[in-house]
């Protein structure tokens, strides 16, 4: 009988050992990501330079696309300028920590890089969505688009789709942060990797955007972003820690 009130205790025990861990370890995470915001916030130099950037772009397309031919086209003209813009956020997630060796320092803190990772990708993630936001409005008015009939499916897909671009982007950015030409390479190593989520929230922001909602005939799209999101996410995780340290 006390063998057995012992084995039950030890076994109880177990999830009390590993629920502090996994609370320190979000806790990490929310570190970080706030760290990156307020670092950001202070300057204002990458998301000032990615609204203008797609606000500017949105502008010039209005100019160049009849109405009825930017309502064909609305889901890539709207996530190529989203590609676009969350580069340049996204290119200053690790270049930021160069000045006064402060990548070195949180490399050697006692953060798990997967936590670090995560914390910069969430902040990323605010960020580049933050410019989404406001250029939807932006694309409605210049473009003379009802963007809002699907409004709460139309929100799913940015979501997803914005993930699927903060992930690859924020672990390409600390593979190149370190190559003298990291503005150019990044996007260069992003964008290919992104072809199917970009085409899966492409083709469903196009259908959400002319009022049809998600049906049998597009949710292989929303399954293939989703996958995408977690295939990727997962990957990055377990191989940020080599990109980092090496």
């Amino acid at each position: 009988m006390q063998s057995m009130a012992s084995s039950s205790v030890s076994v109880a025990a177990i999830p009390e050992r590993r629920r502090p861990a996994a609370i320190e370890f979000v806790r990490q995470i929310f570190v970080v990501m706030v760290k990156d915001l307020r670092a950001e916030f202070r300057t204002k130099e990458a998301i000032n330079a990615s609204l203008a950037f797609a606000l500017v772009i949105l502008l010039l397309f209005s100019f160049a696309f009849e109405e009825e031919t930017t309502r064909d086209i609305s889901g890539g003209l709207l996530w190529i300028v989203f590609a676009f813009a969350g580069t340049l956020i996204l290119n200053r997630s690790f270049a930021r920590e160069q000045p006064n060796d402060c990548l070195d320092a949180l490399i050697a803190a006692p953060v798990p890089a997967a936590a670090l990772f995560l914390g910069k990708a969430l902040a990323n993630y605010f960020l580049v969505l933050a410019v989404e936001l406001v250029s939807l409005p932006v694309f409605g008015i210049f473009h003379n688009v009802n963007w809002t009939r699907q409004f709460w499916q139309l929100m799913v897909v940015v979501a997803l789709g914005t993930w699927a671009l903060t992930v690859i982007g924020t672990i390409f950015s600390a593979l190149t942060v370190n190559i003298r030409l990291r503005e150019v390479m990044l996007p260069m190593l992003t964008y290919p990797i992104l072809i199917p989520a970009l085409l899966a929230a492409m083709m469903l922001t196009t259908d959400l955007v002319a009022g049809k909602p998600i049906g049998p005939d597009t949710v292989s799209w929303l399954k293939m972003l989703i996958g995408f999101d977690i295939i990727y996410t997962a990957v990055s995780v377990v191989l940020v820690e080599v990109i980092l340290v090496g």
